[in-house]
């Protein structure tokens, strides 16, 4: 019904509602409640209809917090660099080396922060993390020193990722029988929420004034306290109940776990392929013009947005899910391939030929990470969902930190066997990937239908 009303003139809308009212005044009582229903499916919005915009209620406010969390990251991360280097007047090594020191102290909180998610209930420590990012966040403006400025960015990193691993068991139990559908909404926002961004940091670097980058600092901090505005109105999870005989760090003592985060790491290295390889080979390699680079993300991210729900839709269990990152890994080799070619002929010839390959890469990225956020909550008990997601981000912070080293080897210095190598290693990874499935489905559930 709702559909067909919104496909018609306003007043036939009208109408279709004017019927409905009238057989609610009309109909027995034990069923008001399901034409009221009809009567809400009518007035729907298109966004929610078309899946753009989830139905109010806790899915919605802890998708529109991520993506003002989100929004603001993005725009930090992509000026965080200059900040340091034209307000705090650091040298190029010491902003390469400020920033290092953050990663690394940022990947061990993940484990004992989810680990007490789970203890002591995930909302209220993500909402803890957030309020220190944004103190952490603010300080950056009060940095003169080089220690200052790695301090604030090693706990911000340090609360960022511990907020990842609070916000796991919230999407799990949040989402419910949906977690996959909801799960790749939420990276659908985040994406489009990353190019907003990205959009805020390139006019801050183009007006590249001492202001404009506080201004954006300042930015960042606020957006830590709209998105715990936001989640402060979630219902509070209460833990649940684990085994008594369970060991304290059950996640670190999962084999099967640990190889499945190790395997997707590196299968994670593919994002990185087309926002830090892919410039690079463009600029120094092809006769491609600049603005490609602009293009290929714009494309990569349009694919996102629309593709990622449709495409997670039918990927729900640990076999189909592992046949869908193998399928990834292939896909990355073919993609990675089609861009090597592109170096030695002209310019517009390597425009097309470049674009292809971003479109098949991408389509790869949609089935990766379908697969991996599936098996992410799918292998990690309910009540341990916390601890196990600080594994799963300490693989995607390592990451990470490998991929520009071995990207910038592989693609850039290597060249065309390089981009054909790092390929291969994507299959090699997606092929392994069903056969740590079948060791970790020995020692739990992972059916093939979603629970």
């Amino acid at each position: 019904m709702a559909h067909r009303l919104h496909r018609h003139a306003p007043i036939s809308a009208w109408h279709g509602r004017q019927a409905l009212e009238y057989r609610v005044s009309q109909a027995p009582t034990t069923s008001i409640n399901r034409i009221s229903g009809e009567i809400s499916d009518a007035h729907q919005s298109w966004l929610v209809q078309r899946g753009l915009l989830l139905e109010s209620g806790p899915q919605r406010k802890l998708a529109l917090a991520g993506f003002v969390n989100q929004l603001g990251t993005a725009a930090f991360l992509a000026t965080v660099p200059l900040y340091a280097l034209r307000v705090i007047h650091l040298s190029i090594g010491q902003v390469g080396l400020g920033l290092s020191i953050a990663a690394v102290v940022g990947l061990i909180a993940g484990i004992p922060v989810g680990h007490l998610a789970d203890r002591r209930g995930p909302r209220d420590i993500f909402l803890m993390t957030l309020l220190i990012q944004a103190l952490s966040m603010t300080s950056l403006l009060f940095a003169h020193s080089f220690w200052a400025f790695v301090l604030a960015v090693a706990v911000t990193d340090l609360a960022g990722s511990s907020g990842g691993a609070a916000r796991g068991p919230m999407i799990r139990r949040f989402g419910g029988d949906e977690v996959p559908k909801f799960r790749s909404y939420l990276r659908s926002v985040a994406m489009l929420a990353s190019t907003f961004g990205a959009m805020a940091a390139g006019a801050v670097m183009q007006i590249d004034t001492d202001t404009a980058y506080r201004a954006l600092i300042l930015g960042n901090a606020l957006t830590f306290l709209g998105s715990a505005a936001v989640l402060v109105k979630l219902p509070k999870l209460e833990p649940l109940a684990s085994p008594r005989d369970e060991g304290r760090w059950i996640a670190l003592k999962d084999k099967p776990y640990v190889a499945f985060v190790v395997l997707d790491g590196i299968m994670w290295i593919q994002s990185e392929v087309l926002s830090y390889a892919l410039p690079l080979w463009v600029v120094l390699h092809t006769e491609a013009p600049r603005w490609f680079v602009g293009l290929a993300i714009a494309v990569n991210t349009v694919m996102v947005v629309f593709l990622q729900i449709r495409t997670s839709r039918g990927i729900k269990g640990g076999t189909i899910a592992g046949q869908a990152i193998r399928r990834a890994g292939l896909a990355f080799l073919m993609g990675m391939s089609v861009i090597a070619t592109a170096s030695g002929v002209p310019g517009w010839a390597a425009v097309t030929i470049m674009m292809t390959g971003v479109a098949v890469h991408t389509v790869g990225s949609l089935w990766h990470a379908a697969g991996s956020l599936e098996l992410r909550f799918r292998l990690a008990p309910a009540h341990a969902q916390g601890q196990y997601s600080g594994v799963f981000g300490m693989g995607m912070g390592l990451c990470y930190v490998v991929a520009p080293s071995l990207l910038g080897l592989l693609c850039v210095t290597w060249g065309t066997p390089g981009w054909l190598l790092m390929g291969a290693v994507f299959v090699v990874s997606g092929v392994a990937m069903p056969y740590v499935i079948q060791w970790a489905g020995r020692s739990r559930k992972i059916a093939d239908s979603a629970e």
